[in-house]
């Protein structure tokens, strides 16, 4: 096989004409609620207190800006990406694109990754907290349906994390429009439950908890600000959305970037306010905000964050679920997978195939695997995507058959792009050891795959 082959580029027009057939729906306030939906988790009420505890002290607060800023260098490069190229499968088909499908085939193989196992895992978390959130009420289910496959523990399944990821990918199926009204309607929710806290919060701070206000030094902040870097992780799925978008070269922009400024707020909010409640040295707790709370006798709260921690993770899986939904369906369109998985439904505008397909994945993982172990793998999927969009700003401005000057140009060219790349990578190589490894697994599949049956049914093929 020659490899100039497999370094072919997909032609713009061709995709444009195949993304057609999706409902223009989406506006820049339904992609700023997609990625604020994906963007802010349950970590909002756990990480400002444990990494404040462990590295940062008050300075956390200067931890998450730094954290958004390098995430922005990323997101700017995403913008002009989806604001350019406005087409279904995000890094994936940005990488067809501009680099050719070998390279496409290992951005959107690493985004399966960081999908699949990113819900499949916050399933198992909601199941857990829906549980005792019953438990409130001495409502109890049966201990066999309340946890992963292991029968020596009496766990055959987790009942609902699978149910939860039935229900999302129901109201997907139904089209975009009914799936945002449900889904704008949780993040108001939850962003009205983080505000609660801020308000009912800041009449509890004492000036003096903020005293020292670095006490692990520069170092100290640095080191909280690359480990709170993935929790804004989750912004580039708003660019998976793009070939649904109205106006896609105004709002993609204001999407990706609009839904890193809000999450940064939030999370140097709830920093603030938390650190100015309690000592920060009291703070590495599982729950420092209900524990917060409680300290502060303001216990009737406590329930209300564990209703925000709820909607915080069914607003994240219903991004991540439909994010990849269009992915799978953006390399079925190409043939790399088998080309069912890239119809699109003409009643409801929506891949209904390829939705099929990952949420029976995601539920069977969610529902019978323990999967704590390979959450670090989402993280260097994410960084591998990453990495190759900030460069590949650089190879888009050279081709001479793309958009130019017709949306969202990166500042600071090329250096920005080069910045963000770098940052990137830095990044990845402060995952530990056996993350490298079990991706090295998983790129080695993925590859494996390609050669065998991608390159095999590409629709590249029918231009040769």
């Amino acid at each position: 096989m020659a490899i100039s082959r497999i370094f072919r580029r997909e032609r713009l027009d061709n995709y444009l004409q195949s993304d057609k057939q999706f409902a223009k729906t989406m506006t820049a306030k339904d992609l700023m609620s997609l990625g604020i939906g994906a963007v802010i988790g349950t970590g909002i009420f756990i990480l400002p207190g444990t990494i404040a505890a462990q590295y940062s002290g008050p300075g956390i607060v200067l931890s998450f800006l730094i954290a958004a800023i390098v995430c922005s260098t990323a997101a700017m490069c995403y913008a002009e990406f989806a604001s350019v190229l406005p087409v279904a499968g995000s890094a994936y088909s940005y990488g067809n694109l501009v680099f050719g499908e070998v390279i496409g085939w290992v951005l959107g193989w690493a985004l399966i990754l960081e999908y699949v196992l990113a819900v499949a895992a916050v399933s198992t978390a909601f199941g857990a907290y829906f549980n005792s959130f019953l438990a409130g009420f001495g409502l109890h289910l049966p201990k066999a349906v309340s946890g992963s496959f292991d029968p020596a523990h009496g766990t055959y399944g987790n009942l609902v994390a699978i149910l939860v990821v039935l229900l999302i990918s129901w109201l997907l199926n139904r089209g975009m429009r009914e799936s945002m009204r449900v889904n704008d309607t949780i993040v108001i929710v939850k962003i009205a439950i983080i505000i609660l806290f801020v308000v009912v919060g800041v009449f509890y701070v004492r000036p003096s908890n903020w005293q020292p206000f670095a006490p692990f030094g520069t170092h100290g902040i640095l080191r909280g600000a690359s480990t709170v870097f993935f929790a804004y992780l989750g912004f580039d799925v708003v660019s998976a959305s793009a070939a649904e978008v109205k106006n896609p070269r105004r709002n993609m922009p204001i999407g990706i970037i609009g839904t890193l400024i809000v999450a940064t707020v939030l999370y140097m909010l709830v920093a603030i306010v938390l650190t100015g409640m309690v000592p920060y040295t009291k703070l590495n707790v599982a729950d420092p905000v209900a524990f917060a709370l409680t300290l502060v006798h303001q216990n009737w709260t406590s329930g209300i964050i564990s209703l925000g921690a709820l909607a915080g993770m069914f607003t994240m899986m219903v991004t991540m679920i439909y994010s990849s939904s269009r992915l799978i369906y953006s390399v079925g369109r190409d043939g790399l997978l088998p080309k069912f998985l890239g119809k699109i439904d003409r009643q409801t505008g929506t891949p209904k195939n390829s939705l099929a397909v990952i949420t029976v994945v995601i539920a069977l993982l969610g529902g019978f695997v323990p999967l704590a172990q390979l959450t670090n793998l989402v993280n260097i999927g994410t960084l591998v995507a990453f990495l190759f969009v900030s460069f590949g700003i650089i190879r888009l401005r050279h081709l001479p058959e793309m958009p130019h000057n017709s949306g969202f140009q990166v500042p600071f060219y090329p250096v920005l792009p080069i910045i963000s790349g770098c940052l990137c990578f830095y990044m990845m190589l402060q995952l530990p050891a056996e993350t490298w490894i079990a991706s090295t697994i998983w790129f080695a599949l993925g590859l494996t795959i390609y050669l065998t049956y991608g390159v095999r049914h590409s629709r590249l093929n029918d231009q040769d």
